[in-house]
């Protein structure tokens, strides 16, 4: 039977596939010069979280972290439901559930209340899909799904695999 690394370092690596995650999407917009949407700003929480309860669960106790560690992966099995809504918005297999996302009502009155009234930056819409790679028709939404399946899918395995049930 191969020995399985410490409960720490899976803390740590889960901490870690969190700030992963964060520093590509922040990587695309000041380098790549890419707008986030209102949908594409709230998927960013829960891997927030996920840092969180991993480096919380670097420092518990063995029960405690097992407990942290389960948590993370009901954060990105919830991360993967909002990017799998984000994603139907794009392909427009439902409306955005943000009013952000839907197109501005401006308040009636003169020109200059509604000027005063618009956003200093427009915001990109819910439904205008980002492509990272030219030619991958992969949206940064779809590829937020996938990362974040996987993610949850590897840290539940390796809690069974590192914290068995006695």
């Amino acid at each position: 039977m191969r020995q399985q690394p410490p409960p720490r370092t899976l803390s740590v690596l889960t901490a870690l596939a969190g700030i992963a995650a964060l520093g590509i999407a922040h990587a695309t917009e000041v380098w790549g010069g890419l707008v986030p949407c209102a949908l594409c700003l709230l998927e960013r929480w829960p891997y927030r979280i996920v840092i969180v309860l991993g480096l919380l669960a670097a420092i518990a106790r063995r029960g405690v972290a097992r407990l942290l560690l389960t948590a993370a992966v009901l954060c990105l099995l919830a991360d993967a439901a909002i990017a799998a809504v984000h994603v139907g918005v794009e392909f427009q297999w439902w409306p955005s559930p943000l009013p952000e996302c839907a197109a501005p009502r401006l308040a009636s009155g003169s020109v200059a209340q509604r000027l005063a009234s618009m956003p200093a930056r427009p915001s990109k819409p819910c439904d205008d899909p980002t492509f990272l790679i030219p030619g991958l028709p992969v949206s940064m939404a779809a590829m937020n799904l996938l990362y974040a399946l996987a993610f949850s899918t590897i840290v539940a395995m390796s809690l069974q695999a590192r914290f068995p049930r006695r």
